[in-house]
């Protein structure tokens, strides 16, 4: 089972609390199917003292723990402030270096908007990439010179460490957890049902100091970017290998060795990713759709995206869009075209 927890504060905003914790349920309950229901993931609320604690929006909560008694987690929440964090860094200051001792044990510890100048103030941002609320970037970089911040992007990840920098943000953020966790099914699975006409992909949304994948064979790293880059013009694992000069049994042994999937499977991860963003954003057909994706025939892809998304690509673009129904046609209007 994981375990998640979010941090309480007075000035925290309830929603970076309760949308994570939201998301974290809804994937529990789905990824308990098939483990007889047994929860998967827990989420808990801690502070300094195990107080009803009223936040200022008026939102009275109650930790489960206090920081002392915290289980080792997978995830620790560090909620967004409102308005100026001053305060809440001065109120702080007596735990702060606990974060540095769950960052140490592995944690991954995730800021929002403003919540990165707690991370900051326990240097744990030094020399990292880092962002915050677009409202208080100037102020940020005066006070943390030593942090890399990235003004351009809403998410940041220096290894266990990640800022995001809105509500918003935390919900994409989620989701690529949860796809971590509990794989793609349940996370396309979460992300339908918490908004995904505003989503953006943790890919194409954060800024990551370090490669994207986490193994070390040069090969392999060069054949990602190989098909990466000839996505559109239908990439060839026959030329791949041709182009890295080693077999195609080669290929695949050495892909799988260091990314747990085959070339294949990689790819088609590449062309649903593209597919996703696509059908989200543009008002392509699902024929050019699969042009942009290097591919040929409509009624494979459509067959690769039911298999792993459980829909139709046009059913994912309704939803996606939030047209969940099909408006009535005005009387006398003929048949859509």
């Amino acid at each position: 089972m994981y375990t998640a927890a979010a941090a309480l504060y007075p000035d925290a905003l309830a929603s970076s609390v309760t949308l994570p914790m939201e998301i974290l349920q809804a994937a529990s309950q789905m990824a308990s199917v098939g483990s007889r229901g047994r929860a998967q993931a827990r989420f808990l609320l801690t502070a300094p003292e195990a107080t009803p604690l009223r936040l200022a929006s008026g939102i009275q909560l109650t930790p489960d723990l206090p920081f002392a008694q915290l289980p080792p987690l997978d995830l620790l929440i560090l909620p967004a402030i409102w308005r100026n964090p001053l305060p809440t860094l001065k109120g702080a200051a007596p735990w702060l270096s606990q974060l540095s001792a769950i960052a140490g044990g592995g944690t991954r510890i995730c800021s929002v908007g403003t919540a990165s100048c707690l991370l900051a103030e326990a240097g744990l941002l030094n020399g990292r990439p880092a962002t915050t609320h677009w409202n208080y970037f100037e102020r940020f970089a005066r006070r943390y010179p030593r942090v890399q911040l990235k003004t351009r992007h809403l998410i940041t990840q220096s290894n266990n460490i990640y800022c995001v920098g809105s509500v918003n943000s935390i919900a994409d953020l989620m989701v690529h957890i949860v796809e971590d966790w509990f794989g793609t099914r349940v996370a396309r699975a979460v992300e339908q049902q918490f908004s995904p006409e505003i989503r953006r992909s943790f890919r194409a949304a954060a800024y990551q100091d370090g490669p994207r994948s986490s193994h070390h064979d040069e090969t392999v790293l060069r054949a990602q970017q190989y098909l990466q880059d000839h996505l559109a013009s239908g990439a060839s694992l026959d030329a791949l290998a041709r182009q890295l000069d080693i077999s195609p049994r080669t290929l695949s042994r050495r892909f799988r060795n260091a990314t747990g999937y085959t070339p294949q499977q990689y790819l088609n991860s590449l062309r649903l990713t593209t597919a996703r963003d696509l059908l989200r954003r543009s008002n392509l057909s699902i024929a050019e759709i699969c042009w942009q994706l290097g591919l040929q025939d409509v009624s494979y892809f459509a067959r690769l995206f039911r298999r792993h998304h459980g829909m139709s690509p046009m059913r994912y673009r309704q939803a996606a869009r939030g047209k969940l129904f099909d408006p009535q046609p005005a009387p006398g209007s003929g048949p859509a075209a």
